[in-house]
């Protein structure tokens, strides 16, 4: 039967213990990690989110009850152990804490019994991920999860002091907003109030922080949850967590001093990372040319590059007929894996194919200078040697091109440069690799939608240079848009804000939006800055990702206490769930099951 704790009080976490403590009766409570019983002494480690104290018991110390009991406990169960703190007689546990230090037990309450786990609870586990997330309060248990979560904590409190010290303020917004569906999908709510209408829950807090600007709050920030029903990966979630910010009277420079001067604080007292300030800088156009992606991972080099002039006339139509229509042919050069197994290229051929390209030519540069390709048959040996020089082959290398459209060649030699780099360990992950990307293209063509898309949102503000092509050549226009990247992920981004009702117009106009669409989306944010907007600008981050990366952890997962699957739902709560037809009724909803026509 479990104990009380009446009487009794802790006096300190269990590795938070002291050298002035040493020769003092303590109180410790926690998880049983480990019981060893080895015949006349018995050792419990004593865990909790600080960590593990060794706990001995011994009859002559402890009595024959405490000796009992303490032979009775198994992992997980929780107890509270009363003792004298001790140096250890014998060596000191240098991968422990506490290992310069032991508990002499005097006396033990078991407070709470366990059954035996599903899973250990250690360190580093093997157990699947998807039993490890049915019972996440156990693997909340392991140490390096917690480590984790208390990482997260610290780095937030690191931002909350630093953006106050900076003056801004810390201002929720709603978390039921109106619908606004241009972008990733919302989550709807519906109103049992209001039949038929809908809530939908926030996937940024972006309207309510202009309106703040628009309100004289000057600087604003938020650690907002958020929510956008889109499909999963790694390093994304259906809910997250932004920092979220907003300024007044600044442009794109001073956007950026005040987060590197953040970024560096963070790092600086989460992990001990010295970052050298000024970040470097890369326009979007530089980032997609020389490294296919707008969030490149600079760590390693096998940038791409542009060999559309050296293939200018040549024989082979995939070259020439990506040239033709307006595309490019580009390569990457893979050092010193010529001798690559076809198998393996065959590999990276068809991973070409189902990121969108036709194909995947490559070219190996054998050590004895001779070529071999899959195109050598097009080209004569001249030829040859000047694709080479262009890509600066040498001897034992391996060239691969794509050719297309460029936003098919950047998407492909794009991902398969960090494939490879990957599997021939190219990446130092010691490395902590920031970088701004600038200049984003204001507007993208989605042939989906069949019109111009905001590759951001809907108020970014363009380069005032470029404005004069909005209606000629809209794909031109580059927006005051800013991304922060660390190690190939984008961190967060953001952007200087349109203030002029007229360019606002027209890029809503841009967009496709007639004035009723536009009102009837953003009506109270357009009638806001009719009474005077300053100047405004700000950023978001993923929070989520941050920890990840700081962490080096693989997946957002590990740093998100109950965190959803890739189907989002929690195989812990068992959510999403079929609710009561009384509580459909009420909200006016009728759910009609799809029926699957079963053949015989």
């Amino acid at each position: 039967m479990a104990e009380s704790m009446q009487g009794l009080s802790r006096t300190c976490r269990c590795a938070e213990v002291s050298k002035d403590m040493a020769g003092q009766t303590i109180t410790l409570m926690g998880w049983v990690a480990k019981n060893r019983n080895k015949g006349g002494i018995i050792f419990v480690d004593l865990r909790d989110r600080s960590g593990i104290m060794q706990v001995i018991f011994e009859e002559s110390e402890c009595g024959s009850e405490a000796f009992e009991k303490a032979g009775s406990v198994r992992s997980e169960f929780v107890i509270a152990v009363t003792g004298i703190l001790a140096e250890r007689a014998g060596a000191s546990n240098e991968n422990l804490k506490t290992g310069a230090y032991e508990l002499r037990a005097r006396s033990i309450r078991i407070l709470s019994k366990s059954e035996t786990p599903p899973f250990p609870v250690e360190e580093d586990s093997k157990t699947k991920e998807e039993l490890r997330l049915k019972y996440r309060y156990l693997d909340l248990r392991r140490p390096d999860i917690q480590r984790n979560l208390i990482l997260r904590s610290n780095i937030t409190a690191t931002i909350r002091s630093f953006l106050t010290g900076e003056g801004f303020l810390e201002i929720e917004t709603p978390i039921l907003c109106k619908s606004t569906p241009e972008g990733a999908r919302d989550y709807l709510v519906p109103s049992r109030v209001h039949p038929g209408e809908f809530y939908a829950l926030p996937q940024s807090p972006q309207i309510f922080k202009q309106l703040l600007m628009c309100s004289g709050y000057d600087r604003y920030f938020q650690i907002a949850k958020c929510f956008r029903d889109e499909d999963l990966r790694a390093d994304r979630q259906p809910e997250f967590t932004q920092v979220d910010m907003e300024l007044s009277f600044v442009d794109v420079d001073d956007v950026i001093d005040v987060n590197e001067r953040l970024i560096k604080k963070v790092c600086k007292e989460a992990i001990g990372l010295d970052v050298q300030l000024p970040l470097p800088r890369m326009t979007w156009q530089e980032a997609m040319d020389r490294f296919g992606s707008d969030k490149p991972d600079t760590r390693f080099g096998m940038e791409l590059c542009d060999v559309s002039e050296a293939v200018k006339g040549c024989g082979f139509g995939v070259f020439t007929g990506a040239l033709e229509n307006g595309g490019s042919v580009r390569g990457i050069n893979v050092k010193g894996q010529a001798g690559m197994p076809r198998k393996k290229i065959d590999a990276l051929v068809e991973q070409a194919k189902e990121i969108g390209a036709k194909g995947l030519a490559y070219l190996a540069v054998n050590e004895d200078g001779t070529y071999k390709s899959s195109f050598a048959k097009f080209f004569d040996e001249e030829g040859l040697a000047k694709l080479v020089e262009a890509m600066q082959g040498e001897k034992g290398d391996l060239l691969l091109f794509a050719a297309d459209k460029n936003k098919v060649v950047w998407d492909v030699l794009g991902t398969l440069r960090i494939e490879l780099a990957k599997q021939l360990g190219l990446i130092d992950e010691k490395k902590f690799n920031f970088l701004w990307v600038t200049e984003f293209p204001l507007l993208e063509w989605s042939d989906t939608e069949n019109r111009f898309m905001a590759m951001h949102h809907p108020f970014t503000m363009p380069m005032e240079e470029d404005w004069q092509y909005i209606d000629s050549d809209p794909g031109r226009v580059r927006a005051k848009a800013y991304d922060i990247v660390l190690n190939g992920t984008e961190l967060g981004g953001g952007s200087v804000r349109i203030h002029q009702n007229d360019i606002q117009e027209k890029m809503f106009e841009a967009l496709g939006f007639t004035k009723e669409a536009a009102n009837e989306q953003f009506g109270f944010l357009l009638t806001a800055f009719k009474y005077g907007v300053p100047p405004h600008a700000g950023l978001a981050y993923g929070l989520d990702r941050l920890v990840m990366l700081l962490t080096g952890s693989e997946s957002i997962r590990e740093v998100i206490a109950f965190p959803k699957v890739k189907d989002a739902s929690c195989l812990m709560s068992e959510c999403p769930s079929v609710v009561d037809d009384k509580q459909l009724q009420e909200l006016g909803i009728v759910v009609s099951a799809a029926e699957e026509a079963v053949q015989e």
